[in-house]
């Protein structure tokens, strides 16, 4: 149903117009509000957002009809309006038309132009008010869903790409907050829920930064992938721009004066990227997979606090970039032999 407000001082037309749009009433198809002045449909529309249009007269008391528009437009820019008066002259068509007016009708009123041009104020209405709310959709769609996925409903990929199957050369990053589990435990899901993700907003902040992508979040650590030129470079600084945002964080008070840090792995090399999980259960992930993964995160897990810890592999191929403290070699599932590790420092 679509709502009309009529804004004029002379309030035999509120008669004449419920009278001329019996029918749609009825069949509520529009819904009448009237207002005297513009001051009075202010008031009354910011009681009621949900008015799609408004009809309005120039010459009022208190507020007029032109100074209306401009009220309107600032606090309502959704809400389109027609001008509905009897100073027809071109001057005022020219100034209603530049505060923001869809339309202009003169007085006396031929109700069937006024039908025509409703129909038309209201379905530029609605196509303004779709758009904004596919924006607002999409922009929460976009918090779920991978970027391949979205760019196929868009035309922008056709579903080969999303299909495909392929071994790249990138590096996968996994930053955990260390200690996180233990004080979930003893506070409010609330808080443990806002305190994360102000910490995620700093690390998505640095990781897309430095062209990185957000592969998933897993509990309280985040998994990121770095493709292209100088990914591992990349990567690593990405890492010490966490490192520090995180420890600029204050402590927590309450919570055991938790103060935030975190444990860092790292590992470039050969892993396949593909659309991974179950087709019965109609869900999948855009993401990676194989022995470098797999790595990083057994990398992470090595890792103490303040630690971006890499393998011997990739310190040779950054040691001329970056300072890096040998720490000895470490067993890990799955490797025959240790790994000699390094902390990335600076």
């Amino acid at each position: 149903m679509a709502k009309i407000m009529v804004v004029d001082d002379e309030t035999d037309l509120e008669v004449l117009i419920k009278q001329k749009f019996r029918k749609q009433i009825r069949k509520k198809e529009y819904e009448f509000l009237f207002a005297i002045n513009g001051r009075d449909a202010l008031e009354k529309i910011a009681l009621d957002p949900e008015v799609d249009i408004v009809l309005s007269d120039i010459n009022m008391p208190e507020m007029d009809g032109l100074t209306l528009l401009s009220k309107l437009h600032e606090s309502s820019p959704l809400i389109k309006a027609v001008i509905v008066s009897a100073y027809g002259d071109m001057e005022n068509i020219r100034v209603a038309m530049n505060r923001g007016a869809f339309d202009f009708i003169t007085k006396p009123i031929n109700f069937e132009d006024l039908t025509l041009t409703m129909e038309k104020t209201l379905k530029h209405a609605r196509e303004i008010k779709n758009t904004i709310q596919a924006i607002k959709e999409n922009n929460i769609l976009k918090m779920y869903v991978d970027e391949n996925v979205l760019n196929f409903m868009s035309g922008q990929a056709n579903e080969s790409k999303i299909t495909a199957n392929e071994n790249i050369e990138a590096t996968v990053v996994f930053v955990d907050v260390c200690g996180f589990t233990k004080i979930s435990e003893t506070t409010s899901p609330d808080v443990i829920v806002t305190l994360l993700n102000t910490y995620f907003d700093a690390m998505v902040k640095e990781i897309m930064d430095h062209d990185g992508i957000i592969d998933k979040f897993i509990g309280d650590a985040v998994m990121a992938v770095f493709k292209g030129d100088y990914h591992l470079d990349r990567a690593i600084d990405a890492a010490l721009a966490i490192r520090n945002e995180v420890n600029s964080f204050p402590a927590v008070t309450g919570m055991e004066n938790f103060k935030p840090k975190v444990s860092i792995g790292i590992k470039s090399g050969e892993m396949i990227s593909g659309n991974i999980g179950s087709a019965k259960l109609k869900r999948l992930d855009y993401t990676v997979i194989g022995d470098t993964v797999n790595t990083a995160a057994r990398l992470q897990d090595a890792a103490k606090e303040n630690q971006i810890i890499i393998c011997e592999s990739c310190h040779e191929q950054v040691k001329e970039a970056f300072k890096c403290e040998p720490l000895g070699s470490v067993s890990m599932k799955n490797k025959l032999q240790p790994l000699m590790i390094y902390n990335v420092q600076e």
